[in-house]
């Protein structure tokens, strides 16, 4: 794994603050809500550990991301059985870094997890414990779970180079993996920011009512756009600055975002307005045409 994988798999940490009404709830435990027929959001209590997210049918149940490790895969699991004892036939993963699939040995072991070949890359190690691992393109899959449609895509480069994104029509739910975080400020792994933009404008298209974000509380659309005007703002400062010659100091220190004053940062972990127009000013920096 990348120098930076390590550094920013866990994306960003801070004390969550749980606002919905919930099916289950206990204190130091995570949240389930029911967000649609046979569909739950699972809102873990421990930020370092993703957020999931579980369709129940009679066919078996499918669930988008595990958690950081074991015993986070076991906390997931054992809300699922209050729900079901059907078997796990089903994992997305929806990037590489370990707290999004960290858990898939205990929620789903004869699970068939569906991940891009690039997330598939980077999990050499985990990736044999599984009865099968099934990898997709750029144009998605569509699976019939149950009678519950399921769309997973891959909209190109955005967080990391592998991202997957899975849409549930009928239930109007989207979730994000790490495109998308609640209330807070993203670490940028190499990805690309203006496809990531992009990627958030096509999940605004969508008819969407909950938002299950990477970590953090269930969302709406409001909160994805506010997340996704930030980084167009930060896009859009850092690209006329660094046209105009100023050095990535210099973009940093001249910044304006107060509309964002109200997202968290996490310095920590390269989770701040100047990790993210650093990561985006480099980007840049790399496009630039090589002198003859």
């Amino acid at each position: 794994m990348k120098k930076t994988g390590q550094i920013k798999f866990l994306c960003v940490l801070s004390a969550l603050c749980v606002s919905f009404v919930v099916l289950f709830s206990v204190n130091g435990s995570a949240s389930v809500q029911q967000i649609g027929p046979g569909l739950y959001a699972y809102i873990s209590e421990n930020d370092a550990s993703a957020n999931s997210t579980f369709l129940v049918s009679d066919q078996g149940i499918l669930v988008v991301d595990t958690g950081l490790n074991a015993r986070e895969g076991g906390k997931l699991l054992d809300q699922i059985r209050k729900t079901s004892q059907a078997p796990v036939r089903w994992i997305v993963n929806t990037h590489y870094h370990p707290d999004h699939h960290g858990g898939n040995g205990v929620v789903g072991p004869d699970a068939i997890i569906i991940s891009t070949a690039f997330t598939r890359a980077q999990m050499p190690n985990s990736a044999p414990d599984y009865a099968l691992n099934e990898t997709i393109g750029a144009k998605g899959l569509t699976l019939y779970v149950g009678g519950h449609e399921v769309r997973i895509y891959h909209p190109g480069p955005a967080h990391t180079r592998g991202d997957l994104v899975v849409y549930f029509p009928d239930e109007h739910t989207i979730a994000t993996g790490d495109l998308f975080l609640n209330n807070s400020c993203p670490a940028m792994d190499d990805g690309d920011m203006e496809n990531w933009i992009a990627a958030l404008d096509q999940m605004l298209e969508l008819p969407v009512e909950h938002v299950v974000p990477g970590h953090f509380e269930l969302s709406t659309k409001n909160e994805l756009q506010h997340f996704r005007n930030y980084l167009a703002d930060l896009r859009d400062q850092v690209k006329r600055m660094r046209s105009n010659g100023l050095s990535l100091t210099q973009v940093q220190k001249a910044l304006v975002l107060s509309a964002y004053k109200d997202l968290r940062q996490f310095p920590q972990y390269e989770a701040t307005f100047k990790d993210n127009a650093a990561a985006y000013y480099k980007q840049l920096e790399s496009r630039k045409p090589h002198r003859r």
